[in-house]
């Protein structure tokens, strides 16, 4: 793996613990950990070994959004614009390979998650947050719209219309406890808590087939797209009988029935 200056990745058997680490900025972008990031989730495309990847942050914030510091001095480009020397990859790039990669993501979400860290968090699979957590959409403040890497995709279908609408035209703040009272986030804990409950998850998670849990995430992911249910309904049929085909279904079963049995 290469060597990364702006995040921190811990390997753990089958699991990534992927830390966002520029405390000092609030873990805020710029254009080192924009491609670190892009590099880091590239590598995972087709990596089954890997099979989930926890993303937190550093110090008092999971991330700050764009580092506007760095974006000032470096260039006068669009704010999802990555480097400041030539064409690389860009904040949209991260989160379209966060949603194509295989594994699940899981996001501890604490402190500060605004603009493209608030993005990171909706992009995830499952999000936690601490009790400290706040999130918004930051573009609209910025004279920018509400809409940009996928706003618009996410929040509706994450938190509702009318929740993604006052987001997403106000730039107001999102707290823990309303994050999770519309459906963003599955769990509030304590910010000291937050490592401990990803460790909970992460064993239900192991728990499953990898056939299984790769299968779940790109059948969710496909399915959203589509609004018929017959279509739906013949994806879901067509990914059990690639399960089934693979092996995990009957090993499954076959395991169930022997501690059945021994019960």
């Amino acid at each position: 793996m290469a060597e990364y200056t702006t995040i921190d990745v811990v390997h753990d058997g089958a699991v990534d613990w992927l830390t966002l680490n520029r405390p000092d900025r609030l873990n805020a972008l710029d254009g080192a950990m924009v491609r670190e990031l892009w590099d880091y989730f590239s590598g995972l495309q087709s990596d089954y070994e890997r099979r989930i990847v926890v993303m937190r942050g550093a110090g008092k914030a999971f991330c700050a959004g764009l580092d506007l510091v760095w974006l000032k001095s470096a260039h006068s480009g669009a704010p999802n614009s990555a480097t400041e020397k030539g064409p690389g990859p860009s904040l949209s790039d991260i989160i379209l390979k966060m949603r194509s990669c295989p594994q699940a993501i899981v996001s501890l979400v604490h402190g500060a998650a605004c603009g493209g860290g608030f993005n990171f968090v909706l992009a995830s699979d499952i999000r936690i947050a601490g009790r400290s957590a706040k999130m918004n959409v930051a573009f609209v403040k910025l004279g920018l719209s509400g809409c940009e890497l996928g706003t618009s995709y996410f929040l509706p279908r994450l938190a509702g219309g009318a929740v993604a609408a006052e987001l997403m035209m106000t730039g107001r703040f999102l707290h823990a406890e309303r994050a999770l009272a519309v459906g963003l986030v599955s769990e509030v804990v304590d910010d000291d808590q937050l490592e401990n409950a990803a460790r909970s998850l992460i064993k239900d998670l192991l728990a499953v087939s990898p056939m299984g849990l790769r299968k779940t995430k790109e059948t969710m992911q496909s399915a959203a797209g589509i609004e018929d249910l017959a279509a739906v309904i013949a994806l879901e049929e067509h990914t059990q009988m690639s399960c089934v085909e693979a092996g995990s279904f009957t090993q499954r079963v076959d395991a169930f029935g022997t501690a059945k049995s021994a019960g």
